[in-house]
């Protein structure tokens, strides 16, 4: 006759042993995406190249910018400003297709910030710049345009045609997020109103000469916080 003790030791051993049972592995979570920048196009002022750009890209690149997403275009300054936005469009278009990127960053300086807000307000632009960036550009024109014949000078001159259209109605179209820097130390760009645009965030900087923009420190700062840094892609 067997005790009922011994009877009930195989069903706890039973018990123990599924209660001891590993659970099965659950997949891994798939890894975040790795955060990436909008690529950057840099566009140059007259008589001027992409070189301008060295200190500011070196800097883009210390905070966490591919090389690969910083491009600093050169192009001829001479001929008119709706030329280079053509130009300037099928650079964009080359960047986004090369990087996979949604939309680009555009960074001009002087004379560059006409082209690219033609390219912007005519070309279709603004369905591909998130952010747009003016440093000491004449927007509204210069009085120092007087002194060059070519036909970019004539058209940054104030008053001429292709200001006039530039500007005529909305300033700032789409939903490209638009800023503007301007100094009252800007010997070049006069008046100094001519910089700001209406439905841009326009920031007066401390004294700067025309050409010491593109390498300020602190102009480089407040670009990259207006451009929104590393993004999520």
């Amino acid at each position: 006759m067997h005790s009922p003790a011994l009877r009930v030791v195989p069903a706890v051993v039973l018990a123990l042993a599924t209660f001891a049972a590993p659970a099965a592995a659950r997949p891994a979570a798939p890894a975040p995406a790795p955060a990436v920048p909008d690529p950057v196009v840099f566009v140059h002022g007259w008589n001027s190249d992409g070189a301008t750009w060295n200190t500011m890209a070196g800097r883009f690149r210390a905070d966490g910018w591919p090389a690969d997403r910083l491009v600093q275009w050169t192009y001829p300054t001479s001929g008119s400003n709706a030329g280079t936005a053509q130009q300037l469009a099928e650079v964009i278009d080359r960047v986004l297709r090369t990087t996979g990127a949604m939309k680009v960053d555009l960074v001009s300086h002087s004379m560059g910030a006409l082209s690219s807000r033609y390219y912007l307000k005519n070309l279709g632009g603004d369905a591909k710049v998130d952010a747009w960036v003016s440093l000491a550009g004449p927007n509204h024109g210069t009085d120092t345009a007087r002194w060059c014949g070519q036909d970019s000078c004539v058209e940054m001159r104030p008053g001429s045609a292709f200001l006039a259209a530039l500007n005529k109605g909305d300033e700032t179209p789409g939903a490209t997020r638009y800023a503007t820097w301007w100094s009252s130390c800007d010997g070049v760009i006069n008046p100094d109103s001519s910089v700001a645009l209406a439905g841009a965030v326009n920031t007066r900087t401390p004294c700067l000469q025309h050409g010491a923009f593109p390498g300020d420190a602190g102009v480089y700062t407040a670009v990259r916080d207006h451009i929104g840094g590393l993004r999520a892609g």
